[in-house]
């Protein structure tokens, strides 16, 4: 598509129609979080706070502002892949609406990440809690859709542990923040870099088409283009376009075989069928296996199949239809007796060693 791996510069509202529907799938949005900031803050020292004060955050009132949100929510919306998923990044400030508001949509909210800035600006006034936090919301595009989930490589983020819904990232400082010529911060919430190679690595792969139409000073799209995924964005002010752009095109691509890339292509084991393991003699016909809870005793059958009374089906619908519930992995529920060791083992662990002879196999 023509519409990859550049920046449009103009209203994303105006923009979003013209793209192809469901073409997109990932999207990252941080939009305008109607701070409607009433007056000037200043710090201790009488040094001024350059807050958030631009004009593409100021509505005219709550319904001015909840008119838009589900304005660009739906053109999102129609753009997305039925697989797709969206992050919304804001504050207290609009967070919550904008999450209601995508219910309305249709959209299936499927977590809320809390961003701890460790360097978050205090409350100069002393009126409130410093406001260290920022919440992004997970969601897609609609309850029955499939979507991508990286979830055992993301736990690098937390030392091979399952990642939770916390993550600590500190502000935006340093060479990474862009600055206008007077040396000035040139876009009030550029968001780190750090925070988008989270979101992009845990919800696409490469090749794919990632989505930002508030794309300001270019965070989304140089980290896609580094993580090797196609990109569009979108920006409506001028002084940001010109800037995201040579930001993104000073980013070098990782190259295919790089670690980090690598670690995020998913790697499916062989499927191996539970017939597998009575045709390769790691089970017999007639042999019995253990339901964990409720305590079952089944038979495995030749076909394949298991007998628990008047009862026959896979280990997965048997094992489901048992524990009264709407699945089970009869892999890790069903278990096995060990002659050898004298104790029981999950059925998983047959299936990994026929893995491991296929592996053998195949390798001559």
């Amino acid at each position: 598509m023509s519409e990859l791996d550049r920046i449009w510069h103009g209203d994303c509202l105006e923009i979003l129609p013209t793209l192809p529907p469901g073409s997109v799938d990932l999207v990252f949005a941080d939009p305008p979080y109607n701070l409607q900031l009433e007056r000037e803050l200043w710090r201790p020292n009488l040094t001024k706070v350059d807050a958030v004060d631009d004009t593409w955050d100021q509505f005219d009132g709550l319904h001015a502002y909840d008119a838009f949100t589900r304005a660009w929510l739906a053109a999102v919306r129609a753009v997305m892949k039925d697989t797709a998923t969206i992050w919304i990044s804001g504050t207290y400030h609009n967070i919550f609406r904008v999450g209601a508001m995508m219910q309305d949509l249709g959209f299936w909210i499927l977590n809320t990440v809390t961003w701890f800035k460790p360097n978050a600006m205090p409350n100069f006034r002393g009126t409130r809690l410093k406001n260290d936090v920022e919440f992004v919301i997970w969601a897609k595009r609609g309850k029955q859709g499939r979507y991508t989930f990286n979830h055992h490589p993301m736990k690098r983020y937390n030392a091979s542990k399952q990642l939770g819904c916390v993550w600590e990232i500190p502000v935006c400082t340093g060479p990474e923040r862009l600055r206008d010529a007077n040396g000035q911060r040139l876009h009030s919430t550029q968001k780190p870099e750090e925070l988008l190679r989270r979101i992009i690595l845990a919800s696409s792969q490469p090749g794919d088409v990632v989505l930002d139409p508030f794309l300001g000073s270019g965070t989304t799209a140089a980290v896609a283009r580094l993580l090797r995924r196609r990109w569009i964005g979108i920006e409506r002010e001028a002084r940001y376009v010109e800037a995201a752009r040579q930001r993104v095109e000073a980013v070098q691509p990782l190259e295919p075989d790089d670690p980090l890339l690598a670690a995020f292509v998913p790697s499916r084991p062989v499927r191996v069928p539970f017939r597998a393991l009575i045709e390769r003699g790691y089970l017999q016909p007639g042999q019995p296996i253990y339901l964990d809870q409720p305590p079952h005793t089944g038979i495995v059958l030749a076909n394949g199949q298991v007998q628990v009374d008047h009862l026959i089906g896979s280990i997965h619908q048997l094992g489901a239809r048992l524990k009264n519930a709407p699945s089970c992995n009869g892999w890790t529920h069903w278990y096995y007796h060990d002659e050898a060791t004298g104790q029981r083992h999950m059925l998983d662990h047959l299936r990994e060693q026929v893995r491991q002879s296929l592996r053998d196999e195949a390798n001559g």
